[in-house]
Formats: structure tokens, C-alpha cells, sequence
């Protein structure tokens, strides 16, 4: 009886040993997106065994954040770019303005990062020895007038910059028409070599009127120069394109199996659908083998979504010598196996999947918040006791100034955020709560604040073509106790918005409210939805302070389950 006894212990212990290994044999997976959220216009570089990823910000601030990953899986933002004000300053700027397509790059020791400041710097270039900064202060490149720069550095040693710019003469054909053009680059004095020159005019077929060729890089491989680019504009009829040539310089020539990357065309009805796929950039992953890392989009209705443009992967695939993402599915995938070991860094936020986590604001604030702008120095601190204070400021979210404001990206369909407020108003200019910000038009605001000689719950909306906002709802509130638990949960067209005296008990202040309105296609623009901590006295002087203790965020998206 001990025998066998022994002999069905030691069968069960090798069977859980196959077990494990066979579960350590399994591919690890590549979800999408690998940036959930307001991340979009991605661009990669690769040095030795570390990725790098950078994405635009618009009039955010901090702008470009930059992510490091070793697998090309799991991120970890190591800093931002433009990280300074001295750097630049986007005040009076409208929030979907600011910073276009940012494009990074590694050549002899340095980092470059090449960008497009829409309104007042024009293109620019900023440097790093470390990707995590600190980076310069930008460069000005003048003589390049488009969008969307980016470099290469070629075998020889020389550098160029390609880019965005207007139809040849400035004399479009039609709507839309646009080039890709280049200059010689030299890395040493961030300035251009020689005379522009043109590589594509309008697109892949200029008879079909091609429109917004754009986010182009230059790759060199099997001996042919590949230049690819987005077409189409940056929604649902969004593609990315390749041309390849013998010559940097030219002639392009495009393949004839174009687009390489689209999901335009497929069924509406499909379930979890991705779109407006394209602005792609390509990379040699850790197992040897070429991805692609691009912007798209997760609709919970037709072209409805809240979460902006995302950062994807997906597999490339060389045929002939062209390269094809996504060779073997029409619709991106939101998984995909891969022979690759994950490695996570300590302290890195999840980014992908369905996901929680606390931010606990008692040192400082984590790099991925985001200020309307510019960030007010004297109008915020950060302690172990009170976490995160803000100065109830004149300026409010309807205004192109720097409110009281620290947001967080939405990055889920369906989610909740939760803080903790302390805050005690006697007049009705003091408000102070969550906010779910998309434009200074195009938002939601839950304050605690003051009417009728008590204390109220208020529910407000932006009013577009007026810069005021629309009072909901309004409630007395049931505590006399400063702190207080505010809560907004998600579900794909819809928030509701509750809050307790002891965070367990909620109470509804509104349910169900039209999250369309602050759809990216309601409200227009490029950004995506922020949940902002936000205090105001509404346009008059005030002291008064409001504190945060903590941001907890999780996320649920109906994919992931």
C-alpha cells in the first residue's frame, strides 16, 4: 500500500513537472493594443535588445512620452520629451493642436526624436544621449514645411529627413493632395543638406486621387530602399502603403498589391472590430522576425469611441521582397502567439488586457498624467498626507489656459475610476471633482460645490458654441464630512457617476449619460478621453485648496474576458 502509495505521489509530481514545462512552452502572446488609450501616431527604434516607442501628445503636457520594452509585449514609460516649459509652450492652443507625429530615432551614441509643434515651431528635432532624457530643447528645421518628419540614417553615413508636404507648386488637384518629400540631414548640426526633393506625389495611383499620404519612414533591406507612409486620413478609410526604390533619392515605385495594412472594407457588423488602421512603422522583434507597430481604433458603436487612437503590433511578412502586415488574417487580431520571452521591468503600469492598478500620489506623480498645457507649479503639490493638492484657479477646462487639471488617459470601453476628494466649498463658484475631459468643449464635470446656502452634487456638460457648460443635475449632498468617494463607471456609449460618504455605500448622481458626446467623433479632433482631477472657483480669485488621495483604475473591455 506505501509502494503504491509512493508510486502515485511520484507520478502526480512528474505530471505537474510536464505540466509546467508545457505551459512554459507555450508562446507568450502579443495583445492589443500594447498602448490602450490616447496613444497615438506611434513610432519605434530599436537599440541592441531594447525597443523604444514615442507617440503624440498634442497640447498636453507632458509631451512624447517615450516607452521602453524588451519583448515588444509589456511597456514601461521611461519619461517624456518635452518635459520642461522652457522647451515649449502650448497656452492658447486648442487641445487637439500642439504635437503631430513624433518620430524617433538612434544613430552614433544619440537619440533624435523629430516632431511637428502644428502652430508656432513648425518641425523640429530634439536629442538625447539617454532615451529617457533629459532631451534638448528643440531645434527648429525651417526649410522642411509639412508634417509628420522623420530620419534615416543610411549605411554610408549620411542622414535624411523625409516628411509630409503640400501637392508640387502648391497647386493641388484635389482635396487632400499632398507629397512626400526629403532632404539630406546632417546628425552633427541638425540642419538640411541641399535641395528638397520630391519622392511621391499624392499617393499610390494619383489617378484615383489619392489624399493625406503621410507618417512616412525610409528602410533599408535586401538592397532596396522602402519607403511607406499612411493614406487615406487617420479614420475608417485610414492604410498604409509601400514603395521601394534602388536609390534614397528615387524613383519610387509602388506595390502592386497595395495597401500592405487596412481594414477598411469589412463587415460593420463584425464582432469587436478594429479600424482605422495605418502610420505604421516597422521593427525586427526579439525572435528575429518583423513587426509592425501602428495606430487604430476600438469602436463600441459604428465609429463611435472614447479611447482615442491606440498603439497596435501586428506580423509582417516579406513577400517578393515587399513587406505585408497582417499577412495571415483580413481583420487585426487581438492576439497574436509569438516564439518571444517576456520580460517585465519593476513598476511598470499594465498597458494591455483587461487591468487595475492604484496611483497613490505620495512622492510624486507618475510620468503618465497628463496637465492641460502647462503645468502650474504654485497651483499643485503632491505629500504622503494629502496626496495630490490642487489651487482652486479662475481658469476652468472651457478656456486655452492651464485650469487646475491632472488627468489620466481612459483606456477601456468599459471602466472604472475611483478618488477619494477632500474639499469643503461656501460659494458657488468653488467646484472641485472628476472630470471626463475630450475637448475644451466636449466634457463631462462631477464637482462638489455650493447653491441655495448648502452643499450640492452637481453634474455638468460642455455646451459647444458657447464655452459654457449645462448644469445636469444637482442633489444636496448627504455629508458634512470634507472627504468623499467619487466614482465613474464606463460601459461603452455610456458613464454614470456616483459618490459615497464611506466608499462603500454610492449614491447616483446620474446614470446612463450619452458617452457619444465625447466621442472623437462627436467632438472631432485627434485626442481621446481624459479623466481629469480638477478644481476651479470659476473665473474668481480663491485659495481654497482640493485634495485627491489616490486614482484607481480598472478595466473591463468585453475582448478581454
Amino acid at each position: 500500500m506505501n509502494l503504491r502509495k509512493k508510486f502515485t505521489a511520484a507520478l502526480l509530481s512528474c505530471c505537474c513537472m510536464l505540466g509546467s514545462l508545457i505551459s512554459f512552452a507555450q508562446p507568450a502572446q502579443l495583445v492589443n493594443p500594447i498602448l490602450m488609450g490616447f496613444y497615438p501616431d506611434p513610432s519605434i527604434v530599436q537599440v541592441n535588445t531594447d525597443y523604444y516607442l514615442v507617440n503624440s501628445t498634442f497640447s498636453y503636457f507632458p509631451g512624447i512620452p517615450v516607452f521602453h520594452s524588451k519583448d515588444l509585449k509589456n511597456w514601461k514609460q521611461i519619461g517624456n520629451v518635452i518635459n520642461r516649459t522652457s522647451q515649449m509652450d502650448f497656452m492658447g492652443e486648442r487641445m487637439t493642436r500642439g504635437l503631430f507625429a513624433p518620430a524617433i530615432n538612434y544613430y552614433d551614441g544619440t537619440y533624435y526624436v523629430t516632431c511637428t509643434d502644428i502652430d508656432h515651431e513648425g518641425n523640429f528635432v530634439v536629442t538625447a544621449k539617454k532615451p529617457s532624457g533629459p532631451w534638448s530643447n528643440p531645434v527648429r528645421i525651417p526649410e522642411v514645411r509639412g508634417i509628420d518628419p522623420s530620419l534615416f540614417f543610411d549605411e554610408n553615413g549620411k542622414g535624411y529627413i523625409v516628411y509630409n508636404s503640400d501637392a508640387p507648386q502648391n497647386k493641388p488637384l484635389y482635396s487632400g493632395h499632398r507629397t512626400i518629400r526629403m532632404y539630406e540631414f546632417d546628425p552633427v548640426t541638425l540642419k538640411v543638406i541641399g535641395e528638397e526633393k520630391q519622392l511621391v506625389n499624392g499617393g499610390v495611383d494619383l489617378s484615383k486621387k489619392p489624399v493625406w499620404i503621410e507618417g512616412p519612414h525610409i528602410m533599408k533591406r535586401f538592397g532596396w530602399y522602402y519607403l511607406y507612409a499612411a493614406e487615406g486620413g487617420t479614420s475608417v478609410n485610414h492604410s498604409e502603403v509601400v514603395f521601394r526604390s534602388k536609390s534614397v533619392d528615387g524613383p519610387y515605385i509602388p506595390y502592386d498589391k497595395n495597401p500592405i495594412l487596412t481594414q477598411k472594407g469589412l463587415p460593420e457588423d463584425r464582432k469587436n472590430p478594429v479600424t482605422s488602421t495605418g502610420h505604421a512603422q516597422f521593427v525586427d522583434g526579439p525572435d528575429g522576425k518583423t513587426y509592425a507597430i501602428f495606430l487604430a481604433v476600438r469602436p463600441y458603436e459604428g465609429d463611435y469611441y472614447n479611447t482615442g487612437r491606440e498603439t497596435f503590433i501586428a506580423p509582417v511578412e516579406w513577400k517578393d521582397e515587399w513587406p505585408v502586415i497582417n499577412p495571415d488574417f483580413k481583420e487585426v487580431q487581438y492576439g497574436y502567439p509569438v516564439n518571444i520571452k517576456e520580460v517585465k521591468e519593476k513598476g511598470t503600469l499594465p498597458q494591455s488586457g483587461n487591468f487595475s492598478y492604484t496611483l497613490s500620489f505620495k512622492k510624486a506623480l507618475d510620468p503618465s498624467l497628463l496637465f492641460l498645457r502647462k503645468p502650474d507649479s504654485t497651483a499643485f503639490s503632491v505629500s504622503r498626507k494629502n496626496g495630490l493638492t490642487l489651487t482652486l484657479k479662475p481658469e476652468t477646462i472651457m478656456e486655452f489656459g492651464s485650469a487646475s487639471f491632472v488627468g489620466k488617459r481612459q483606456q477601456h470601453l468599459y471602466n472604472t475610476i475611483e478618488t477619494t476628494l477632500d474639499f469643503k466649498p461656501v460659494a458657488a463658484n468653488e467646484k472641485a471633482g472628476l472630470t471626463i475631459f475630450q475637448s475644451e468643449t466636449h466634457f463631462y464635470f462631477m464637482a462638489r460645490s455650493w447653491a441655495n446656502d448648502k452643499e450640492v452634487m452637481q453634474l455638468f456638460k460642455g455646451k459647444p458654441g458657447d464655452k459654457g457648460m449645462e448644469l445636469l443635475t444637482e442633489i444636496p449632498l448627504q455629508t458634512t464630512r470634507s472627504k468623499l468617494h467619487l466614482k465613474i463607471n464606463a460601459e461603452g456609449d455610456t458613464y454614470s457617476f456616483y459618490y459615497s460618504a464611506n466608499g462603500k455605500d454610492w449614491n447616483i448622481l446620474k446614470e446612463k449619460v450619452d458617452a457619444k458626446f465625447v466621442s472623437t467623433k462627436t467632438a472631432g479632433g485627434f485626442v481621446g478621453c481624459i479623466y481629469g482631477m480638477y478644481a476651479t472657483s470659476s473665473g474668481q480669485p480663491s485659495g481654497k485648496k482640493a485634495s485627491f488621495k489616490y486614482l484607481k483604475y480598472t478595466g473591463n473591455d468585453p475582448m478581454y474576458r
